[in-house]
């Protein structure tokens, strides 16, 4: 009955709404003779008191600040991905999954067992991207502020602000060893998803009938709007497709599986999520009526294209639908569910993993492309700059030997893709 008490008013604890006190708990645990819930739920509850009663200023604090504080501490020692967010954090995400937002137009990460921050991917038409920010940089300061040791959604939370505001972030590039102030204007981040490489999206075929889209990240209508593109140029006599997800971060898991859907049989495996137990997994299908299934497609990825960018990539390779073109891509494959409690506080917690057709892992190994295609670090930054809305002659803060050095960078990414469609082709034609 002791026992049973003692569980009731932690529950009680908890209900209000683990890091003052943890490192004692831990200790205390190592002698544990085992892993009840009732012991340790008792030992948690007599750290508690005891930082209540003789902590110098133990008397300022109180049960509900010191369990918060104890849960921020557990959920940020899982993972970069888990939290106890806030309510102010809470209502942040759900603006995220409802529309626009003010930021900069980073996509980034606090990478396991490592205390920086890094970015994933720069979205296209923003900020960031204008200003040359590539995957892999790594943000060493927020408005003079060090982000050592911040979380993810802090340094999220410094990073935006209202539209037509500045933030400076000093960026340090480790292929280059250099770092530099970035001045940031934050703008509404609401992109076009579905590209064409000229960005005036009129998709447009080669001399080859070769079709071209670049997905930038996965929103709610990328599916629909590349299904829009692909019938266009299945119109205009497209006999092949390059499909780019280089630097795009990823986004809705749906919305990967209906890219994927458009060049798959209906009741194929896109992808499946796999929990703690067997009963915690989850499958996806394809379910489009009009597949496109004899088109041959290349996929060029790079280390910029992460999570929904890998389910597509890492599906269609499987499934030998796609040759996968370019490096290795960022290793993104966790799965992270969302939990309201009392109070407007919420949990944030990984709960799954991302899994291709074949039972690949993606998390922390990513997908490894059919042809490996290397670019380097300078050619990267110089491609990124070539898409820049405006053009080149709009890069006013660089030389014009710089610019220069723009014009004439070759993708070779992309050369290669169309290089290896046209050799489909030519076997085609021959046969």
């Amino acid at each position: 009955m002791r026992k049973k008490l003692i569980y009731s008013s932690i529950l009680v604890l908890l209900g209000v709404n683990v890091t003052v006190g943890l490192l004692l708990y831990l200790e205390t645990a190592r002698a544990s003779s085992g892993d009840d819930p009732f012991e340790n739920f008792e030992l948690f509850a007599r750290v508690v008191e005891r930082v209540r009663s003789d902590y110098v200023e133990g008397h300022k604090l109180t049960y509900r600040e010191l369990i918060e504080s104890a849960l921020k501490g557990m959920l940020g020692s899982l993972d970069p991905h888990s939290e106890f967010m806030e309510p102010v954090q809470y209502d942040e995400l759900k603006k995220d999954t409802e529309g626009a937002f003010g930021g900069v137009g980073i996509v980034v990460t606090m990478e396991e067992n490592k205390s920086y921050l890094t970015v994933v991917s720069p979205m296209a038409d923003t900020p960031a991207y204008r200003a040359g920010i590539i995957s892999g940089d790594r943000i060493v300061k927020i408005d003079q502020r060090s982000t050592e040791g911040i979380s993810l959604q802090q340094a999220v939370e410094r990073l935006r602000g209202e539209p037509g505001t500045e933030v400076t972030i000093t960026v340090y590039r480790p292929s280059s060893e250099k770092s530099r102030n970035v001045v940031l204007e934050r703008a509404i981040i609401k992109v076009d998803t579905v590209k064409d490489l000229s960005g005036e999206n009129t998709f447009e075929l080669d001399d080859y009938k070769i079709g071209y889209v670049w997905l930038t990240q996965f929103g709610e209508q990328t599916g629909r709007d590349l299904r829009r593109s692909l019938d266009q140029m299945l119109s205009d006599g497209m006999r092949g497709l390059i499909l780019d997800l280089r630097g795009n971060p990823g986004g809705l898991l749906d919305q990967a599986v209906e890219v994927c859907e458009q060049f798959l049989p209906s009741g194929q495996l896109v992808v499946f999520t796999q929990g703690q137990t067997e009963h915690m997994r989850s499958e996806h299908f394809a379910g489009s009526k009009n597949p496109i299934l004899d088109l041959p497609i290349v996929v060029l990825v790079n280390n910029g294209s992460a999570s929904a960018s890998e389910i597509v990539s890492g599906c269609l390779q499987d499934l030998g639908r796609a040759v996968i073109l370019g490096e290795q891509t960022f290793g993104k494959g966790s799965v992270q569910s969302i939990f309201p409690v009392s109070g407007g506080w919420a949990l944030r917690l990984t709960t799954a993993k991302y899994y291709t057709p074949s039972e690949k892992v993606i998390h922390g190994k990513g997908i490894t492309p059919d042809i490996l295609v290397p670019v380097s670090n300078e050619d990267l930054e110089a491609l990124f700059y070539k898409r820049t809305p405006g053009g080149v002659d709009g890069l006013l803060h660089l030389s014009e030997e710089e610019r220069e050095h723009i014009r004439s960078t070759m993708d070779v990414q992309l050369e290669r893709a169309r290089d290896l469609l046209r050799g489909v082709f030519l076997m085609e034609d021959r046969s």
